[in-house]
């Protein structure tokens, strides 16, 4: 696990975009992986500007989102492909019949939806890059604690923990969902290069346990120790719960050193 901390979240944000355009700019045919929720906002206004900056062009790229509420229509402005289109989509030059979000329509069958979506993600080569955000909690998509490391797209039961996070977003008599599709663990592990963004002090403890803590369920994150190219973006903030931080900051000027000399820098 490749960690990196930063001064700030806009830096962050910044340096996730670079990952991104130089996979865009430099494979054909790339596929993302993407998140919602608050963090990559900022990644996708930086991917924004440089579209309109005429820095970056989406259109051989092919995207996959994490996750997806059960029982809201994508019209819904509470959908995560209404927060999809709002904050990215509508802004660049992606086809967005290449853009895929789990379906999850009540009565028809969960685990039929959820291998399809796995069967969709199969057929355009597998992910190249997956965005990643972090709950308070650990979670990774909406992997809850004591998820299944194997775990495939299914439905999960949201924690109150994150209900509670999330209600923040939902006026009073809203309708929040409590179920949701999400890729499993395994299916977030098959990427060929994961980038996870954490900034803020409600971040540290499950950053702390993500990169440090032991392989456990009970922090889904942690998964990410088993992958070979897992790159953690941090903010000081969120990197505050870390010991021998000083070694990451010393590790990381350490890899730019040598990527530079052997041309291995975001080698896709």
């Amino acid at each position: 696990m490749q960690v990196i901390i930063f001064d700030n979240a806009q830096q962050v944000a910044e340096n996730a975009a670079e990952w991104v355009a130089e996979l865009i700019n430099k494979k054909s045919n790339p596929v993302l992986g993407l998140a919602t929720g608050s963090t990559p906002i900022s990644l996708y206004q930086e991917l924004v500007s440089k579209h309109k900056a005429g820095e970056l062009s989406f259109s051989d790229t092919t995207s996959f989102n994490l996750d997806e509420y059960l029982g809201i229509d994508e019209k819904n402005e509470q959908s995560y492909r209404h927060f999809m289109n709002e904050n990215l989509f509508n802004h660049v030059d992606i086809n967005k019949s290449k853009t895929f979000l789990p379906i999850c329509n009540q009565g028809e069958n969960p685990r039929e939806q959820g291998l399809d979506y796995e069967d969709r993600i199969s057929q355009a080569g597998g992910i190249d890059l997956q965005i990643l955000g972090i709950g308070a909690n650990g979670h990774i998509g909406f992997n809850e604690p004591t998820s299944s490391l194997a775990s495939r797209t299914r439905i999960k039961t949201l924690t109150q923990q994150t209900l509670d996070d999330n209600s923040r977003l939902f006026s009073a008599g809203e309708f929040q969902p409590t179920l949701a599709m999400t890729m499993g663990i395994a299916t977030i592990l098959d990427a060929r290069y994961v980038l996870l963004m954490a900034t803020g002090k409600n971040k540290a403890n499950a950053v702390k346990d993500m990169v440090t803590g032991p392989l456990s369920a009970v922090c889904p994150a942690s998964s990410l120790q088993l992958h070979e190219n897992a790159i953690v973006l941090l903010d000081k903030e969120a990197a505050s719960e870390l010991e021998d931080q000083d070694y990451y900051l010393w590790a990381d000027k350490q890899n730019v050193t040598i990527n530079k000399q052997f041309g291995l820098y975001h080698n896709y």
